[in-house]
């Protein structure tokens, strides 16, 4: 796809940090972008973003907000700890081929469905690894289970240049996903490390990972990327301790950071996940958290850089600035 100019692209899922950033970026490309989703993405304008409300798990839905697409960027997707494996199936597998049915339908050229590092994921460390492929088996929990099967059926769809973006850790200002748990619990005192925080990990800030899957869009057809999954991140491993302290003090929040070993810990994680099945409540700390905070988990990104042709321009530094001027204001 050569130029995006009046090009018409359908983001699904277009809500959330990442959703208005992908959408923004599109717009500042040159798209003309369909947003469907539940509910209002909230960035419509009427010209260059219009809100299509309905939901992937509906046919209807998907052939309304896809018809006269150029192109599209698959975000949609049931996330969190909590929930059934019905209600993961039927949204991140289920609605993932009903879009990629409706897709190859209408004769969209360029798909980019965005995924997760988790896909691949097996609880050992992972330092300067490629972009394994997706493993049901593997996957830790329902949703990485669920996207894991999500990714398998995009990269294998015929007759749709498909490219599969895992961004890793996204943070920036407004977050609450990953920025928001680790400042609350900094102002309650339930904030901790496992085995001091040493193990280094990648992350990456939300401007850059709205900026590549944007660009995967114009990537789809060339032959070293389609049919390819991309683990997107800033390059930037640091210590886990680092990183959290690094977010605590943008948030202005004084604390002291506890470390726990990794032992009691994913013990703990598992009482946690277990009371949490049974209250339907979402667990302070899980086996696979646990995991997270003791592992090295940091990818090679010279992939993105060399076949995806894409490199991040926001460092790690000038992120935490950005986010210390959001929390002031």
């Amino acid at each position: 796809m050569t130029s995006p100019a009046r090009q018409r692209l359908l983001v699904t899922g277009g809500r959330g940090l990442l959703g208005n950033a992908v959408i923004t970026k599109a717009v500042a490309r040159g798209w003309q972008v369909r947003a469907l989703q539940r509910h209002p993405s909230g960035v419509a304008d009427g010209e260059s973003v219009v809100d299509i409300t309905g939901s992937i798990t509906d046919p209807a839905s998907i052939e309304r907000a896809i018809e006269g697409c150029d192109a599209v960027i698959h975000l949609a997707a049931r996330v969190g700890i909590e929930g059934r494996w019905s209600d993961f199936e039927s949204v991140n597998v289920v609605g993932t081929e009903m879009v990629l049915d409706a897709a190859r339908r209408a004769g969209v050229e360029s798909f980019v469905h965005v995924s997760s590092p988790s896909v691949a994921h097996a609880g050992r460390a992972l330092e300067g690894a490629d972009a394994a492929p997706a493993d049901p088996t593997t996957a830790r929990g329902h949703y990485s289970r669920s996207k894991a099967m999500a990714e398998q059926l995009a990269l294998a769809t015929k007759g749709l240049p498909v490219v599969a973006i895992r961004p890793h850790l996204v943070w920036g200002p407004g977050d609450e996903q990953l920025v928001g748990r680790i400042v609350s619990r900094a102002r309650s005192g339930r904030l901790f490390v496992i085995d001091g925080g040493r193990a280094l990990i990648d992350t990456t800030y939300i401007d850059n990972a709205a900026d590549a899957i944007v660009h995967a869009l114009g990537r789809t057809a060339s032959s070293k990327v389609q049919g390819r999954a991309f683990v997107i991140s800033n390059g930037e491993p640091r210590p886990v301790r680092e990183i959290v302290e690094s977010i605590v003090r943008a948030a202005g929040v004084d604390t002291t950071l506890k470390s726990v070993p990794f032992a009691p810990a994913f013990a703990a994680g598992a009482v946690g996940e277990w009371w949490g099945s049974l209250t339907h409540t979402e667990p302070l700390v899980t086996r696979f958290l646990v995991e997270q905070l003791a592992t090295a988990h940091w990818f090679d990104p010279r992939p993105s850089w060399d076949d995806l042709e894409w490199r991040p321009t926001i460092g790690l530094d000038e992120g935490m600035r950005r986010l210390a001027a959001h929390y002031q204001r």
